[in-house]
């Protein structure tokens, strides 16, 4: 069997997903142009040797509709001959992406193929799809009788199951801040990040969504943002605990990963950064859509023979702070090793990009501490949850 092995990964720095971001005014499907071509141009490989193209893009409609990673490719001026699919595992999207890429690779089908995602949620917000339709139809509403319900409300449930206060969410967002500031400020973002230069001649190169002066006493001044008598009803919630301050932020940006088989980074002289070593994948409750993060971790931990110690980092994504906080309460792992330069609460959840962004920020991490392997995690809508597992060379 092949090994799938990591030759490059880039992300764009995060822009703020509203009217007057640093990237509200590019075309989503020129930010991932860009994106690929510049990792193309920093590893030197021809684009007409790609065998395919794996996107990832919550939000399918209007500029990310139509198959935007195939757009993409040829608004890179890659060959015609490269194809490109465009998958949605909700904000997992590019995740699985980076999966099927590197399973591609192991299978004997990809030589060469590049895994990436795109959202501009300022035009994209993340219900963009379903305004005024219906997206789960009778037969789904019959088995959920009592109605499914918005991430908010499931990050809610998350922090009343494992017992999370408001306190512990917003020391985390301070966490989270804090790491991202002083990872940007020392420049430990410098080799992952690719500056693009917007039609106004701007170059945009570091993330817009970190706030450095962050404290808990600001956080604390932020209400609920979820807040719903019915609901609250419902699930017997009467203590709100989720501010947009404890939750990852609307957020533009794109990002994409190189893989290949090991032979033919030997062939084209290539030098890969790590190799991936398993996968895992799981459903979860969704209603409680957001804790499928612990199941799933559980699974690729079993599949690999490894504990919770050998893993030298971790991302768990931060879409909301009760996530990685429930999944640390069950999983015991050192919380230096989680989220070390900071997660998507400071760093930006741009949906369909993020999967490729978190683990083009591990890759790094890993190589500037020399730790040896690294886990991603990621939750995902409707109850699911992606996993990753890469060893350093």
């Amino acid at each position: 069997m092949s090994t799938a092995v990591i030759i490059d990964a880039v992300r764009t720095a995060s822009g703020r997903g509203k009217p007057g971001g640093a990237l509200a005014d590019w075309h989503p499907v020129d930010l991932l142009a860009t994106v690929l071509r510049g990792l193309v141009d920093r590893t030197g490989i021809d684009p007409g040797r790609l065998d395919d193209v794996i996107g990832g893009c919550l939000s399918q409609v209007g500029e990310q509709a139509v198959n935007i990673t195939r757009s993409a490719v040829l608004a890179a001026g890659f060959p015609h001959t490269v194809p490109a699919t465009t998958v949605d595992r909700q904000c997992g999207s590019s995740q699985q992406a980076t999966a099927f890429a590197a399973q591609g690779v192991l299978a004997g089908a990809y030589d060469l193929v590049i895994a990436c995602g795109v959202e501009l949620m300022s035009k994209n917000p993340i219900n963009a799809a379903t305004l005024g339709k219906d997206p789960w139809g009778p037969l789904l509403a019959a088995r959920y009788p009592d109605g499914l319900v918005g991430q908010g409300i499931s990050a809610e449930l998350i922090a009343a199951r494992w017992g999370l206060g408001r306190d512990a969410l917003d020391e985390f967002a301070v966490r989270s801040h804090t790491l991202a500031a002083a990872s940007s400020a020392s420049g430990s973002f410098d080799g992952e990040i690719l500056p693009v230069t917007g039609a106004g001649g701007s170059t945009h190169a570091v993330d817009e969504t970190i706030r450095p002066g962050t404290t808990l006493d600001g956080l604390a001044q932020l209400k609920p943002a979820f807040a719903d008598e019915a609901l609250g009803e419902r699930f017997g919630l009467t203590d709100w605990r989720i501010t947009a301050g404890n939750a990852s932020p609307y957020t533009d940006g794109a990002s994409a990963v190189l893989i290949a088989s090991e032979s033919t980074a030997a062939h084209l002289g290539l030098i890969p950064r790590a190799r991936f070593t398993h996968f895992a994948v799981t459903g979860s409750d969704p209603i409680e859509m957001l804790s499928g993060v612990i199941p799933v971790t559980r699974r690729i931990l079993a599949r690999s023979g490894l504990g919770i110690d050998d893993i030298d980092t971790f991302e768990i994504n931060e879409a909301f702070a009760s996530v990685p906080l429930a999944w640390q309460r069950e999983l015991h792992a050192d919380p230096e090793r989680v989220n070390p330069r900071g997660g998507a609460i400071a760093l930006g959840h741009a949906l369909g990009s993020s999967g490729t962004r978190l683990l083009t920020t591990m890759l790094g991490t890993l190589e500037q501490t020399g730790g040896r392997r690294g886990l991603q995690v990621m939750c995902e809508g409707a109850g699911m949850a992606n996993a990753t597992l890469i060893e350093r060379f």
